[in-house]
C-alpha cells in the first residue's frame, strides 16, 4: 500500500491525515484499504492554535477542547506516531523521529524511522524573536498550551499579590500605585491577531477575577495593558480602516496602544524600546512575529527562504523532491498576482489540505497534479466578549466589505466550528457546539485556579 506520512497534526496537518484515513485506509465492505497513512506531532494533544489566546486570559479551559491524536487516528483508520522531526533520508524515503521522554525526563520511546512514499510536512511556526536582548528569556509566547497556562497562572498570583499590598492602597488611594501607575501591569509585544486577541481577552479576564473575588483590584484602572507595535499601525496585515477600528475599540477598553516603538529590550519588570521608554511590566508577552522552526534548514538537500519555510512549487512539492510536499506556516508557496507568497493563516492551511486529497487522488492514478491557488476570504479579529471586527472580501461577498459588532463575533466563532466539522463531521460539530454551550452555562466565564 501506499505509505503517506504527515509531520504535523496543526490544523491543516490533522484535517489531511482525518481525510486521507477515510478515504483510503480505512476499509469498507465496499473496498479494502488503499494506503497506509501515518500522522507524527510531538505532542499526544491537538489544539487549534488560533484559541491559544483565550487559553492564556483563562477565558478557555483547553482541557475541554483538546483531541486526542491517538483517538482521532482509531476513528478515522489512520495511525499516529508520538515524537519530533530529527531528519530526512531522501534516497530511502525515511525519517527518523527523536526520542519521547516523560515529564521526569525518562525515555517513554526510543528514537525511530519511518519509511514513506509520499511525506507531507506540516509543522506550523514557532515565535520569531528576532535577536532581541532579553525576550526569550523574559517574556512569554503563546506557541503551545503549556505557555499559555503557564501566563494565565502568573497572571492570577500577580492579581492576588497586588491585593495585598494594601500599604500602595492607602498611600495614593484606589486605582493606582503609588508611583501613579497601574498596580499590575502587562506588556505585550506585537500587534497582531494574536496581540490584539489577547489584550481584549486580559481586560475581560481582569473582570471576572475581581466579580468572583480573586482580588479586589479596580479592573480597569489598577490592571493595567500596553499593547506595543513597531509599525505605524496595530493589524498591519489587515486594511487600515480594519485597524483603526481595532484601535479605538481597545482604547474603549482601557487599553494603552503604542505604535511605532520597537522594542529593543526585555528584562525582568520592564521592556525598552528603540527610542528610549521604559515601560513597566510585571508580565510581558511576545506575540511580534513567527517563524519556521529551525529543524526545516537541517533536512536533507530541501531548500528554505529567508523566514526559514520551504520553498515549494505550485504543486505543493518542494523544488528538490516529487515526494515531498509541504503546507501551511512552515511552506512558501507563490502567490499569483501577488508579490508576497500565500500568508500564514489557518484558512490557507484548510484550503491546502483539501487541495491535497485532490492531487493525492490524481498521484495514486499517475495523473498530473493540479496547481494550488489560495483564495483570501478575509480575516476576522476577535476583542473577546466585547466585540469582533474584519473584512470579508472576494469569495464570500463578491467585493471587500468591514465588519465588526455581533455579526463579525458571530463570524469568528464559526470558523472554529468549521474546524470541528471538517475533523468530525457536521453532525458531531453540532452535538459538541451543544455541549460546550452547556459547559459555559455551568461553570466561571474564566478558570480561575
Amino acid at each position: 500500500m501506499h505509505r503517506f506520512i504527515i509531520v504535523g497534526g496543526g490544523a491543516g496537518g490533522l484535517e489531511l491525515a482525518t481525510r486521507l484515513g477515510d478515504r483510503y485506509a480505512s476499509p469498507s465492505k465496499r473496498h479494502a484499504a488503499k494506503a497506509q497513512v501515518t500522522l507524527v506531532d510531538r505532542y499526544p494533544t491537538h489544539i487549534w492554535k488560533p484559541l491559544l489566546h483565550e487559553v492564556a486570559a483563562g477565558s478557555m479551559d483547553p482541557f475541554t477542547q483538546e483531541l486526542e491524536y491517538a483517538a482521532q487516528a482509531r476513528w478515522h483508520g489512520f495511525e499516529f506516531q508520538q515524537g519530533e522531526l530529527a531528519g530526512i533520508d531522501r534516497a530511502a524515503k525515511r525519517i527518523t523521529l527523536s526520542a519521547v521522554a516523560d515529564d521526569d525526563g525518562a525515555e517513554l520511546l526510543p528514537p525511530r524511522d519511518l519509511e514513506y512514499d509520499t511525506l507531507i510536512i506540516a509543522i506550523g511556526s514557532t515565535t520569531a524573536f528576532f535577536g532581541v536582548k532579553g525576550a526569550a528569556e523574559f517574556s512569554i509566547a503563546l506557541d503551545t498550551v503549556s505557555e499559555a497556562e503557564r501566563f494565565r497562572k502568573r497572571l492570577i498570583a500577580a492579581c492576588m499579590r497586588a491585593e495585598h499590598q494594601v500599604h500602595e492602597r492607602v498611600e495614593s488611594g484606589p486605582g493606582t500605585s503609588a508611583s501613579g501607575e497601574p498596580r499590575i501591569q502587562v506588556a505585550i509585544v506585537g500587534g497582531g491577531a494574536t496581540g490584539v486577541e489577547l489584550s481584549a481577552e486580559l481586560r475581560n479576564t481582569a473582570q471576572v477575577l475581581s466579580a468572583y473575588g480573586l482580588h479586589k483590584l479596580d479592573p480597569r484602572h489598577d490592571v493595567g495593558i500596553v499593547l506595543i507595535e513597531a509599525g505605524s499601525r496595530i493589524l498591519p496585515a489587515l486594511q487600515e480602516r480594519v485597524s483603526t477600528a481595532t484601535a479605538e475599540l481597545l482604547t474603549r477598553l482601557g487599553v494603552k496602544v503604542m505604535t511605532g516603538e520597537t522594542v529593543a529590550e526585555v528584562a525582568p519588570g520592564i521592556v525598552r524600546t528603540a527610542s528610549g521608554k521604559t515601560i513597566r511590566a510585571d508580565l510581558t508577552v511576545w506575540a511580534a512575529g513567527i517563524k519556521a522552526p529551525p529543524i526545516l534548514g537541517e533536512l536533507d538537500g530541501l531548500p528554505v527562504n529567508r523566514l526559514g519555510q520551504i520553498v515549494v512549487r505550485r504543486t505543493l512539492q518542494t523544488e528538490t523532491d516529487d515526494n515531498i510536499f509541504a503546507l501551511g506556516d512552515c511552506a512558501a508557496c507563490a502567490w499569483p498576482g501577488n508579490e508576497r507568497n500565500v500568508p500564514p493563516r489557518a484558512q490557507a492551511a484548510h484550503q491546502q489540505a483539501s487541495f491535497l486529497m485532490k492531487s493525492f487522488a490524481a498521484r495514486l492514478e499517475n495523473r498530473p497534479l493540479p496547481e494550488f491557488t489560495y483564495r483570501d476570504f478575509g480575516s476576522l479579529v476577535s476583542l473577546g466578549h466585547f466585540s469582533a471586527v474584519g473584512n470579508l472580501m472576494g469569495g464570500v461577498i463578491g467585493g471587500n466589505m468591514l465588519i465588526e459588532g455581533l455579526f463579525a463575533r458571530f463570524m469568528y466563532m464559526s470558523l472554529y466550528r468549521l474546524h470541528i466539522a471538517a475533523l468530525h463531521g457536521y453532525p458531531r460539530m453540532v452535538l459538541d457546539t451543544f455541549a460546550h454551550w452547556l459547559r459555559r452555562s455551568t461553570l466561571p466565564r474564566v478558570k480561575l485556579h
